[in-house]
């Protein structure tokens, strides 16, 4: 018999049947006839027959012609309960049990949140991009079973059902995917959103990463609460190898001065206390932003008295960043930046927007355009040759572009992450 997803067996008629009739003398031939419901016309015949073959030989009572009247009625009495056995036996068939509940843990998420999350789960919803990310790198994909619209990265992403924005998911659409976990980060997806997931009865897992370190340390805590905690030790691993290999390449230099554009008109760049600066300064890069401000609008005359070394785009195609760079150039104000003149400009993918296990990737990549000396190989025959540079990950298939004024670039370059 089939109940609910898995297999289930009914055992125990005659045990229960023996409880539930008299146990009165002879009456144990009942039980094995109760019992006897489920089996062959011709084994219940076979039992009524024995049953009156010894009933004959005065088994229970004396034969006589005085109670032949009460013969008939006894075998009268007999064929109405055998009659009726297949009606009480599926009667007192159990009925069938409730699917019992998966076993649940508490967790306390990023926010400080206490988070009630299955024990392995299984049907995930990812409401930002650096999460979607984040479900790949750890090999568990196939649990995801929803993104947002901007989730672009890896090209796969984009072939997951989708529920909306970051800022304004479809809460119809995510239920209707029956999902167990719903993963949210504190800088993009709005406290509403996390409160109405509640009031379905859909637990949210949320993150808060403010630098590279805490993104290793959230994708540690990401393996452990999908139960894949071994994967999250050797990528975390591999991360923090190639980080500290980086760091020992680049501590003898001086850092680039750079400045980060977000977007030119107007011109806004990365405050000091963003998980993007913390890369740059990975990358042995000064911002010359000194806010605290995530996203602050900057002033052309202050940029020109600061002089970077560098500008630094960040974009899915590096053609595009060059002609976002060639734009820029002929705006009135910029010829007079040295970083202009000389056409010192970084390109790296759009990774470094998202707190991600792939913003190491991008990490890597500024400090070779900015650095590059510090990736050639050694020309001592003695020492091992310096391995060659690890390619960077491809930037995602499809950029989320900003919008033309400060408050949806703002919006959309969060949506990005």
């Amino acid at each position: 018999m089939q109940i609910g997803r898995g297999p289930a067996t009914v055992f125990g008629f005659i045990a229960e049947s023996q409880a539930t009739l008299p146990r009165r003398r002879g009456w144990a031939y009942f039980a094995r006839g109760y019992a006897s419901s489920t089996t062959p016309v011709s084994r219940r015949v076979f039992l009524f027959s024995n049953f009156s073959r010894h009933f004959c030989q005065g088994r229970f009572v004396q034969l006589s012609s005085a109670n032949a009247m009460l013969r008939a009625r006894v075998f009268g009495v007999l064929a109405l309960l055998l009659s009726a056995l297949p009606v009480r036996a599926q009667s007192l068939t159990p009925a069938p049990a409730s699917t019992p509940p998966s076993a649940t843990r508490e967790v306390v998420d990023e926010f400080g949140r206490t988070v009630r999350v299955p024990q392995l789960p299984t049907r995930i919803v990812s409401l930002a991009p650096s999460l979607t990310e984040t479900l790949y790198a750890l090999g568990v994909q196939d649990r995801l079973v929803g993104d947002t619209d901007f989730c672009d990265y890896p090209p796969d992403a984009q072939k997951k059902t989708k529920v909306g924005g970051a800022i304004n998911p479809n809460l119809e659409e995510i239920a209707a995917l029956h999902p167990d976990l719903v993963l949210v980060t504190k800088q993009i997806n709005r406290l509403d959103t996390v409160r109405a997931l509640d009031t379905l009865g859909i637990p949210a897992y949320a993150t808060d990463a403010h630098n590279v370190d805490e993104i290793l340390s959230t994708t540690q805590k990401l393996a452990d609460l999908l139960g894949v905690p071994e994967a999250g030790k050797s990528l975390t691993a591999d991360l923090q190898a190639r980080l500290a290999a980086l760091h020992a390449k680049l501590e003898a230099l001086p850092p680039s001065r750079v400045l980060f554009i977000v977007w030119t008109r107007p011109l806004i760049s990365v405050g000091k206390n963003t998980f993007i600066a913390d890369a740059l300064r990975k990358a042995d890069a000064a911002s010359i932003v000194d806010s605290t401000q995530d996203w602050p609008q900057m002033n052309l005359e202050e940029v020109v008295r600061l002089q970077p070394d560098y500008l630094v785009f960040a974009a899915s195609h590096a053609e595009s960043a060059s002609r976002d760079f060639e734009t820029l150039s002929n705006l009135p104000g910029w010829q007079v930046l040295d970083a202009v003149r000389n056409r010192h400009f970084a390109v790296i993918s759009d990774a470094v927007n998202r707190p991600a296990p792939r913003i190491v990737s991008a990490i890597e990549d500024l400090a070779r355009q900015l650095h590059p000396a510090a990736f050639q190989d050694s020309p001592a025959p003695e020492k091992p040759p310096t391995p060659p540079p690890l390619p960077s990950n491809p930037p995602p298939a499809a950029p989320a572009h900003m919008a033309l004024n400060a408050q949806p670039r703002t919006l959309e370059l969060a949506c990005a992450r």
